[in-house]
C-alpha cells in the first residue's frame, strides 16, 4: 500500500494559490488514476484506487497547511504503513518556479507543513516530491508569496510541472523512490565535468 499525500490548504480562495501545488498535483494523479471518489475522514478528503493490484490512498489534509501532520498521522498509523511508503508532494521557494525535485527523505526545510507532519510521525525518513515556486519578489513577504496566485505565464509552467510529476509519482509507486529520482530528477552538472569540457580540445 502507498499514500501520496498533496498539501495545501482547503476552501476556495486558497485553490490557485503557490501554496496548493500539492493539492494540484493530487488532483491530476487522483484523475490519472481513476480515484475520483473523494471522501472525508481523518481530517482529510480521500480516495482511493489501485495500481498493479496494489493499493493507492490520495490525500488532501483539510487542516490547512501549518497542522498537515493532524491529518497525516492518523491516516499513516492507521493503516500502519512504513514511512517509505508514504510520499508528500508541497510547494518549495527554494526550487526556480517550475523545477521539480524527487527526494528520500530529509528536513523539512523549513517548510510548515512538512514539519508538522515530520513532528507528528516522529521520521522524516518519508519521501518527499517538491514543486518550485521561487523566491518571493523584492519587498513581498514569505505569506504573501505562497498565498498569491500564479500568473497566467507562471500557471503554464506549473501545469507542465505537473504533468510530468504524474508520471515521476506512479514510477514512485511501482520502481521506488531511488529509480525515481534517477529518472526523473534534473541532472547536476558538476563543476568539474564544466571544467573538463572547457579546456578539452
Amino acid at each position: 500500500m502507498k499514500i501520496f499525500v498533496g498539501l495545501g490548504n482547503p476552501t476556495p480562495e486558497y485553490a490557485a494559490t503557490k501554496h496548493n501545488v500539492g493539492f494540484m498535483l493530487a488532483d491530476k494523479l487522483a484523475a490519472k488514476i481513476s480515484a475520483t471518489d473523494w471522501r472525508e475522514k481523518f481530517n482529510a478528503l480521500v480516495a482511493e484506487s489501485f495500481l498493479d493490484g496494489e493499493k493507492i490512498l490520495i490525500v488532501k489534509p483539510q487542516t490547512f497547511m501549518n497542522l498537515s501532520g493532524e491529518a497525516v498521522a492518523p491516516i499513516v498509523n492507521f493503516y500502519k504503513i512504513n514511512a517509505a511508503d508514504l510520499i508528500v508532494a508541497h510547494d518549495d521557494m527554494d526550487l526556480p518556479l517550475g523545477m521539480i525535485r524527487l527526494r528520500p527523505k530529509g528536513s523539512s526545510g523549513g517548510h510548515r507543513g512538512v514539519e508538522s507532519i515530520i513532528q507528528l510521525l516522529g521520521t522524516q525518513n518519508f519521501p518527499r516530491v517538491r514543486i518550485g515556486v521561487g523566491r518571493p519578489p523584492e519587498n513581498w513577504t514569505v505569506n504573501h508569496h505562497v498565498l498569491s496566485p500564479f500568473t497566467q505565464e507562471d500557471a503554464d509552467k506549473i501545469s507542465a510541472a505537473l504533468d510530468e510529476l504524474v508520471p515521476a509519482v506512479l514510477c514512485i509507486f511501482s520502481e521506488g523512490i531511488n529509480n525515481a529520482m534517477n529518472k526523473f530528477n534534473p541532472r547536476k552538472v558538476k563543476a568539474h565535468e564544466q571544467s573538463d569540457n572547457s579546456v578539452d580540445s
